[in-house]
């Protein structure tokens, strides 16, 4: 079993699979490709990547796909904490090391300093390497609340001016650390974070957002079907000329 089904909502492709496995080989072929012709046409391929349990069939498909030079990958990620101990297995740097980077060794892989003493000099020293290397692809996720990256609805701007910014996470965005078994219990879950903002993911050349589970299922509604706002942050995705939805029953479940 493979697809179940496609459909184009505005812009964005949306692609049913028919198990969480099945989406994540899907996505990790769609996005090797992509890489592939990247590397050929232009020498090298500028990703970034989240860092969440929703992306763990994708990643680990996608490191054992052949063909693919990571040597020529510049590789970023969306988001981090702030204030979590350097060897805290939570750390979005951590999983991506795990999952990702430490295995298939990109060429270049930038990293946010989430224990910072500076935050913003932080973001701003983020942000110039996003303008010297703008992003080919990137792969992404969404929250419970319909977050992309540790854009919350009460901090997501469409037209944010900054690349990158500083951020309170949302209580419902933090529960969900908890539900997706990161942390024990709520007061463990950091209260602040830095995050590419909406502006910088939306200017990466694709995008392949993938998501999993039943806890996902009102978040994809509001994606697909609602109002585009920042009500419902990723919604914003539906204007973006190349960005894929992947999805599998569980998650579309309320799309019928």
């Amino acid at each position: 079993m493979g697809k179940i089904k496609s459909f184009t909502v505005d812009k964005l492709k949306v692609e049913v699979y028919s198990t969480r496995q099945t989406m994540g080989t899907f996505a990790a072929q769609a996005v090797a490709e992509g890489m592939k012709e990247l590397i050929a046409k232009q020498g090298l391929a500028t990703m970034v990547f989240a860092a969440a349990p929703s992306q763990n069939e994708f990643l680990a498909t996608l490191i054992q796909t052949p063909g693919i030079d990571w040597s020529k990958v510049i590789a970023f990620h969306l988001d981090e904490y702030i204030g979590l101990p350097e060897d805290a297995p939570q750390r979005f740097t951590r999983f991506l090391k795990d999952h990702l980077f430490d295995q298939v060794k990109p060429g270049k892989v930038y990293y946010i300093d989430g224990n910072t003493t500076d935050p913003e000099k932080e973001c701003i020293r983020y942000g110039g390497l996003l303008q010297e290397h703008p992003i080919d692809i990137a792969c992404i996720g969404i929250g419970e609340n319909g977050h992309i990256a540790f854009n919350d609805p009460p901090v997501a701007d469409f037209n944010d001016p900054k690349i990158v910014k500083a951020v309170e996470i949302d209580l419902k965005c933090r529960q969900q650390q908890v539900n997706d078994g990161c942390f024990e219990k709520l007061t463990d879950v950091p209260t602040k974070a830095l995050t590419l903002t909406i502006p910088t993911i939306m200017a990466a050349k694709r995008i392949f957002c993938i998501v999993p589970g039943k806890t996902k299922s009102e978040a994809v509604v509001k994606t697909v079907k609602g109002e585009i706002s920042t009500d419902c942050p990723a919604s914003i995705l539906r204007r973006h000329e190349q960005a894929i939805l992947y999805l599998e029953p569980d998650s579309a479940e309320k799309l019928q």
